[in-house]
């Protein structure tokens, strides 16, 4: 809390730091009703309420780390990881977690409450299913990350947060084999029941501890000491290709790369003859419409003012110059060119036009 708290006075918003606050409060509530129930073993409320927020907790973490892993999929495929089927893809992901821990929680009551043998077996079943379910969703970060590396990129990776990529990977592969295992032994656990009076190692308190709360002790500590605060952040409002890596130069970037595909479109149609200065026009007024797709209407004043008056004007294309009015200093002019004209291969790609056209 006090890392989310110093970020959000210096204006930087990470609410995943607020989020593992909040779970680290739900794993002092759940060790204090284990507390309770040791020293109240008749208490079925107490029982209750134990296992509720020892199974509820970890979840935070399994959104955690699909959240993570959407980031990664859009940084290195920015058009297909920004896909409207992709995000209502990830948005069926959570919205099937909260329902199936809803569920689990219901029939975790429903078994203290019945003592029909019937309705404690499907009870059980669902218990099981739920399980598995979570389980399925610790590990499911590991594929969807490796086949976003394995399919070939047609674009530039792009990058948000501090660091490299590989200490990305490595951080998030480590937590989701931690929590793997330990929903991945839950869940066999739950399969292979023995008798009250004769457990099996895996039924031991050290196994409890270490595959419960030991495991996500080092997920916290390791998220915090890496400050993944800073390594997975994107800038607020992403919400199309490009915007992750525009919190270098400032919301305007993303507008300024979408302006140089205008400049060299608009140049070729210069050197194409008569009806030149006309097709710019169109040219032009088009793109302003494109950029909506990469600020979400937020245009710098200096490119839309300077793009009106040359429309209007009728100038020459080879006239176009891109003004960088946020840019920190000339030093990073050859980052701005090759960013640039990455935009401008993808914008091509995106609207399927040609090199010559």
């Amino acid at each position: 809390m006090a890392i989310f708290q110093i970020n959000r006075r210096q204006g930087y918003k990470f609410l995943f730091s607020g989020l593992l606050f909040g779970f680290c409060m739900a794993r002092i509530v759940a060790l204090s009703m284990r507390i309770v129930w040791a020293t109240h073993p008749g208490d079925i409320r107490v029982a209750i309420s134990s296992q509720i927020f020892t199974a509820a907790g970890v979840i935070l973490l399994f959104v955690t780390n699909l959240v993570f892993t959407q980031r990664i999929v859009r940084a290195y495929h920015p058009f297909f990881g920004w896909h409207a089927a992709v995000g209502v893809f990830f948005k069926v992901l959570f919205a099937s977690i909260v329902a199936v821990l809803v569920t689990v929680i219901t029939v975790t009551v429903q078994s203290f409450f019945t003592l029909d043998g019937a309705t404690r077996a499907a009870d059980r079943d669902v218990q099981l299913f739920c399980g598995t379910f979570f389980a399925s969703m610790a590990f499911l970060p590991i594929p969807l990350v490796l086949l976003a590396l394995a399919i070939p990129r047609r674009t530039r990776i792009d990058k948000f947060g501090q660091g490299h990529f590989r200490t990305k990977f490595a951080l998030l592969f480590f937590t989701v084999t931690l929590l793997s295992a330990g929903a991945i032994f839950r869940c066999v656990t739950a399969y292979m029941s023995r008798p009250v009076t004769d457990p099996a190692w895996f039924q031991s308190k050290a196994c409890y501890y270490c595959f419960n709360f030991g495991i996500e002790v080092i997920v916290v500590y390791t998220y915090a000491l890496s400050r993944f605060d800073r390594r997975f952040h994107v800038p607020d409002g992403s919400s199309a290709p490009g915007h992750y890596s525009s919190s270098e130069y400032g919301a305007s970037r993303s507008a300024i790369s979408v302006a140089a595909a205008a400049a060299v479109a608009a140049s070729a149609g210069a050197d194409a003859g008569a009806g030149a200065t006309e097709g710019m026009g169109r040219s032009i007024a088009d793109l302003e419409k494109r950029v909506s797709l990469f600020t979400n209407g937020k245009r710098t004043s200096g490119w839309s003012d300077k793009s009106k008056r040359h429309s209007k004007s009728g100038g020459s294309s080879k006239s176009v110059k891109i003004v960088y009015a946020d840019s920190p200093s000339d030093s990073d002019s050859a980052t701005r060119e090759a960013d640039m004209e990455w935009m401008a291969k993808a914008m091509r790609e995106l609207y399927g036009e040609s090199e010559d056209e």
